[in-house]
């Protein structure tokens, strides 16, 4: 981490995550959900400043991440659409208890998909797992490391493919310089209507203030219907605030965090490999009846 700053390990975050969702209505977006429990747990600045050293990552949205994909395994919450998490009926229910006792049922459900996962891997020849949240830098963090690594142009072809991939057509990247921040364009159509959508790409780590975003308006007024930010680092709650401000076209903002779960939706740079999963229990009725 690049400073000494006090911040909630990632379990310290679990009922606090359930009753933002509740709060929310029982669903929310991954900004959505970020932003509310950014409010409601009271972090500074300083805190959502705090990134890893190699890629840049911030290190709170990450432990928010982790406690999200907890709360799924242990069945209280779901992510049935990209970038999107609904409350399941068992998370309402536990939203009512401790986080010390949400602690000891995640950390058996984490123990007995372990388990079940070592057991698989064994059986197939595999190495055994380990707990994800302790130690190891996530996945996400890795790839924000690779992508750190590819020079700023490779980066707009990346972004560029990730628009085309999304739905976007006729995206071209400018390749020029002094243009106001402004890396590319492309087409977004919704139905039977179309957005023309500027684009501006930042290989950065660390935040992006709203002066940037400030800067992009300026340059895309009277340009295009849409503007687009897309970064490897996060955005500062100043530029989130100016992307959405009252009486300015909004500018819509893809953080470090959802360009890897873009990517990872869309398998561009990684690999993903599903593992089942099984539990067994004794039919005492079948044996009753025989």
């Amino acid at each position: 981490m690049t400073k000494a700053v006090a911040l909630p390990k990632y379990d310290d975050l679990f009922k606090t995550t359930l009753e933002v969702l509740i709060k929310l209505g029982g669903s929310g977006s991954i900004e959505e959900l970020d932003e509310a429990l950014i409010a409601a747990i009271g972090a500074s600045q300083e805190q959502l400043d705090v990134t890893y050293p190699k890629s840049g990552a911030p290190v709170l949205t990450d432990r928010m991440s982790w406690a999200r994909s907890f709360l799924k395994l242990a069945g209280f919450v779901e992510n049935p659409k990209r970038g999107v998490w609904v409350l399941t009926e068992e998370g309402r229910t536990a939203a009512s208890k401790s986080n010390s006792e949400l602690k000891q049922i995640i950390s058996a459900a984490n123990k007995a998909a372990i388990a079940a996962k070592k057991d698989a891997q064994t059986s197939s020849g595999g190495q055994g797992g380990q707990d994800a949240g302790e130690g190891a830098e996530g996945w996400s963090d890795q790839l924000l490391q690779r992508v750190q690594t590819i020079d700023p142009t490779a980066f707009e072809r990346l972004c560029q493919r990730l628009l085309r991939e999304s739905g976007f057509t006729r995206v071209e990247v400018s390749g020029k310089s002094g243009d106001g921040g402004i890396d590319g364009v492309g087409v977004l159509r919704v139905n039977l209507i179309s957005f023309q959508v500027l684009f501006q790409c930042k290989r950065w780590k660390g935040s992006v203030g709203s002066e940037v975003v400030r800067n992009f308006r300026g340059a895309m007024q009277g340009r295009a219907d849409k503007g687009l930010v897309i970064t490897t680092g996060t955005f500062t709650s100043e530029a989130r605030k100016e992307a959405t401000r009252d009486g300015a076209p909004a500018i819509d903002l893809i953080d470090g965090e959802a360009l890897c779960t873009l990517m990872k939706d869309l398998g561009l740079g990684v690999q993903v490999r599903e593992v089942r999963v099984e539990e067994v229990s004794i039919d005492t009725e079948f044996f009753a009846s025989i």
